[in-house]
């Protein structure tokens, strides 16, 4: 196992630039996730490790050796990908065995890996099938099965989950962090599903246009986002922004104003900012409260446009004063109908607030 660490990675594709001077590090059998939008860069970083994609600029540490300058082989990793890339006409022993096969490993060694990994994994009973006969899952944990034997000193899994189902899905999560936990690898994983970032991750790292956003661990970027990228990326249903000013400064934090009337005190540090000053206020679905059963005046007030009903909660978007749709989660047996008038509470402390470039403000 090894730590990997970039130091001002950068690259290009001619005067294209896809990857913006990133400085990580990945620590000794951490757990990193790579998430952003679609194009953001992250399968191209998850490359430049793996030695996919030449470096264009800085440098990459695996395990202390600067490996710029080496081969996939060389740097002791192995990747998933997103395509399961078996052979068809190998029964699952062979296709985990045979890269073993081309390093020239003994039989009896090759054999003990595959067991060791099909145990692991519990695809004892699936050794002599071929991949026609195995399950979209079983597939795939025959490519991570692939990965283990070579043991690596680091694991890349780009976007492993995207050709499976819903409930699929769901298990091989479960599957791949309880293969992390037991054999304690270094891994890297990219994905666009921040479900799967928070679910996994010790550490997630947020990208957008080659930059990175933010790194830490799941609810820090989920309590304490550092601008409004990141704090609408992660979360589910995204987070709601409302344009505002600041009513005034207190040392209990800024008093903004809310459409509709009112205002709401929001317990952050002022920063520089005064009364007068443009921000946009922060709320998650799941932080809007019942107005009255809070026993609050702070709310916000509108009209229930659409309802999902999703079980265990309802998400309703909401048309506020200012024509602004907002989406409130609220229990899934909430008597809701489209077109009725709605008032949610908004409690202040679960508010954020951020400046005109977007940053946020500090909490108190």
């Amino acid at each position: 196992m090894a730590e990997v660490v970039l130091k001002n990675v950068s690259k290009d594709f001619g005067s294209v630039k896809v990857i913006r001077g990133v400085d990580l590090s990945i620590a000794d059998g951490e757990f990193a996730v790579f998430v952003g939008p679609s194009g953001c860069g992250k399968s191209t970083l998850l490359r430049l490790v793996a030695g996919l994609e030449d470096i264009s600029g800085g440098d990459l540490y695996i395990g202390g050796d600067r490996a710029n300058a080496k081969s996939p082989k060389e740097r002791g990793i192995a990747m998933v990908f997103q395509s399961y890339a078996l052979y068809p006409h190998m029964t699952v022993y062979e296709n985990m065995a045979f890269g073993l096969s081309l390093s020239g490993g003994g039989k009896a060694e090759i054999d003990a890996a595959v067991r060791k990994a099909a145990d692991i994994l519990e695809l004892t009973p699936l050794l002599e099938r071929l991949p026609k006969q195995l399950s979209g899952g079983q597939r795939q944990r025959v490519a991570i099965g692939r990965a283990i034997v070579r043991n690596p000193r680091v694991f890349l899994f780009d976007e492993p989950l995207s050709n499976l189902d819903a409930a699929l899905r769901v298990q091989m999560r479960i599957e791949i962090a309880k293969l992390h936990k037991e054999i304690g690898a270094t891994m890297v994983y990219v994905t666009h599903d921040q479900v799967e970032a928070m679910t996994l991750a010790d550490k997630i790292v947020v990208l957008n246009a080659g930059n990175v956003e933010q790194v830490g661990a799941p609810l820090e970027l989920y309590h304490h986002p550092r601008n409004m990228f990141v704090a609408g990326f992660i979360g589910s249903p995204k987070m709601n922004f409302l344009a505002t000013r600041v009513e005034s400064v207190s040392e209990k934090g800024l008093e903004v104003a809310l459409p509709g009337g009112g205002s709401v005190t929001v317990p952050v540090r002022p920063d520089g900012l005064s009364a007068g000053d443009m921000v946009t206020l922060g709320i998650r679905p799941e932080h809007f409260g019942d107005l009255a059963e809070s026993g609050s005046e702070t709310g916000l007030s509108g009209t229930v446009d659409v309802i999902e009903h999703l079980g265990e909660a309802t998400l309703a978007y909401v048309k506020l004063a200012d024509g602004t749709l907002a989406t409130a989660k609220i229990p899934g047996d909430a008597a809701l109908r489209e077109g009725q008038d709605i008032r949610l509470a908004l409690p202040g402390s679960q508010c954020h607030l951020f400046r005109g470039d977007e940053t946020a403000l500090p909490r108190l």
